[in-house]
């Protein structure tokens, strides 16, 4: 059945390797690879580019990617209007999140879904503002937290308005302000944070006409407040990653307040788990 290989190039495609993708499933990896061949007889062209470093899609496989996503994604839409007619909210969502919702939010609205609906299955893929809006784009999953300012293709349900201070240690000249201006930023050694998408930092420098010096440059939020904590710079960080505080650090409002926000942006054709997610996202973000 067309709808199982497509499965299966879909879950090769994620996990970049048929032995993976083969132990995922719960298929042989002969099982995995006539899957694929025969689907490349199907359409005529190749899907998958095969080398000593892993697997690829190649571009006729990408682009057939996006609309076999959707099927996939229609068909699990199917099955769970099915199961809401007799009463179950069952299925798989797949969310995009980033390290501070996903440590801040979502223990508790996941634990909130399990209670209600024991019989759904959520998956979570950890990565940036940029990779969240591409999974999106591309299918690879049915809902995520993004930086609103940014992303106008998607449907977006606003959640916060989370607040952009700046972090100092307490050997900072910065340490006793009771607000920071990026005039007073401009000589300090920065440690910028480093993801893709929407910059809220950068995008402030570049407003306020002030070049940074960045010294370092970190993904990991916890690694760059142990960077300011060692005395090695300042930084800009959102209020929501800061708890628990360093003790040797504090966090200074910037003089014009600033801020991220955070929505949930979803697919036009929303499944009944994606929905109920977000309704009890939002009530949750609301009320905490």
């Amino acid at each position: 059945m067309s709808l199982v290989k497509y499965e299966i190039l879909n879950k090769v495609a994620e996990m970049k390797s048929f032995t993976k993708a083969a132990d995922v499933l719960g298929l042989t990896q002969s099982a995995v690879s006539h899957a694929i061949t025969s689907l490349e007889s199907e359409f005529g062209f190749s899907l998958i580019h095969r080398n000593r470093s892993g697997v690829t899609l190649t571009r006729e496989g990408e682009e057939m990617l996006v609309t076999i996503r959707k099927v996939l994604y229609f068909n699990e839409k199917v099955h769970q209007e099915a199961a809401g007619i007799t009463g179950l909210i069952k299925g798989t969502l797949k969310i995009g999140v980033f390290t501070s919702v996903s440590a801040n939010w979502l223990p508790d609205i996941l634990k909130i879904m399990e209670n209600r609906y024991p019989y759904l299955r959520i998956e979570l893929i950890e990565g940036d503002y940029l990779e969240i809006e591409q999974w999106l784009l591309s299918g690879e999953i049915d809902c995520g937290f993004i930086n609103m300012e940014h992303s106008d293709q998607f449907n977006v349900i606003p959640l916060k308005k989370d607040r952009l201070l700046c972090i100092v240690s307490n050997e900072s000249s910065l340490y006793h302000h009771t607000s920071v201006r990026f005039e007073d930023l401009e000589k300090e050694p920065f440690i910028m944070p480093a993801y893709g998408g929407y910059h809220d930092v950068k995008r402030l420098f570049e407003e306020n006409g002030i070049p940074p010096a960045v010294r370092f440059e970190l993904m990991e939020e916890r690694a760059i407040m142990s960077m300011v904590a060692h005395h090695l710079g300042v930084s800009i960080l959102p209020e929501m990653v800061l708890d628990p505080l360093l003790p040797e650090l504090r966090a200074i409002p910037l003089e014009t307040d600033s801020y991220r926000s955070i929505g949930l942006a979803t697919r036009n054709a929303l499944s009944p788990a994606a929905e109920k997610f977000a309704q009890i996202t939002q009530s949750w973000v609301t009320n905490n």
